[in-house]
């Protein structure tokens, strides 16, 4: 099985008429990616290489039947795409966009939480979801990525989501799911979200995280690990040599006040029984050793 998306799940792609919406929304589709729709008001009715275009995502959902959303919109316009989503009729929304301001991250966040406690978000600030064989959402190359299981991977960044599914295919193992969650303050879906999500699925058999510093994500993760989890995890945290004070690639990837160091965040996830590597290539060793011994 997969978790969150799979091959029934029907996409509608806001900003498809746009370079990279269109770029990514083809490829998703030339994966294998059930593609059912797009959407721009000002361009309803058109078509990109085929796929309908609609005013809106409600429009797309009533056409179409589409559960699923992925936002190509650009930064100032996230917080209203992602609540024409919800309010669309849409389940799942993954939001690639980056730069979104954290005000408008808490607000969308917190709305979906209390309005609509059915509807999934992925990001923004994130790769998206595949699982491999069935569905791409996002911008992730379809290539490294070896379905089958039964690895689930959920990383913090986008880079590192990658070498983690070249990392096992290299090994010839195959991945249920791959969520790239994302690095910004207020993720859609955290750590937790994902790692529930494995643990009940019946074909992944262990999980690859990837963390980084900045915040307790990964310290909250490594305490429901500990007493949630029956499935091995490996991890690797990023950013060991990140001097305190400065913000290094992700808006959340800061360290503050001596809190959220990548030191601080193994050693909760040693104790909560995680094999951690000291860098991608090790951890991806550990979890050939875990699958191994399945």
């Amino acid at each position: 099985m997969s978790i969150f998306v799979d091959e029934n799940t029907k996409v509608i792609y806001q900003g498809l008429t746009g370079s990279q919406g269109r770029y990514y929304g083809l490829s998703n589709r030339a994966y294998g990616t059930n593609v059912v729709g797009g959407t721009n008001p000002k361009k309803a009715g058109t078509d990109v290489d085929g796929i309908p275009i609609f005013a809106s995502v409600a429009d797309a959902v009533r056409e179409t039947g589409a559960n699923a959303s992925c936002i190509f919109i650009p930064a100032p316009g996230v917080r209203d795409a992602v609540m024409e989503a919800a309010e669309g009729g849409v389940e799942f929304i993954a939001c690639i966009t980056e730069g979104v301001p954290a005000h408008d991250e808490a607000w969308f966040f917190n709305k979906l939480k209390r309005d609509f406690p059915n509807v999934r978000l992925l990001g923004p600030n994130c790769p998206g979801i595949i699982s491999p064989g069935r569905c791409n959402i996002g911008i992730t190359a379809g290539h490294i990525a070896k379905p089958g299981g039964p690895v689930g991977i959920v990383s913090r960044s986008g880079t590192l989501t990658y070498q983690a599914l070249y990392e096992l295919q290299q090994q010839d193992i195959g991945v249920t799911t791959c969520v790239g969650i994302g690095g910004d303050p207020v993720p859609g879906t955290s750590f937790i979200d994902c790692l529930q999500a494995f643990e009940a699925d019946p074909d992944t058999k262990a999980v690859m995280m990837i963390g980084e510093i900045g915040g307790s994500a990964e310290e909250e993760a490594a305490e429901f690990i500990k007493n949630h989890m029956t499935k091995p995890v490996s991890a690797y945290i990023a950013g060991g040599t990140a001097p305190a004070g400065k913000k290094m690639g992700h808006a959340g990837a800061i360290v503050s006040g001596g809190k959220g160091t990548a030191q601080a965040k193994m050693e909760a996830l040693r104790d909560a029984g995680v094999r951690i590597g000291l860098n991608p290539t090790e951890a991806g060793a550990h979890m050939v050793d875990i699958v191994r011994s399945l």
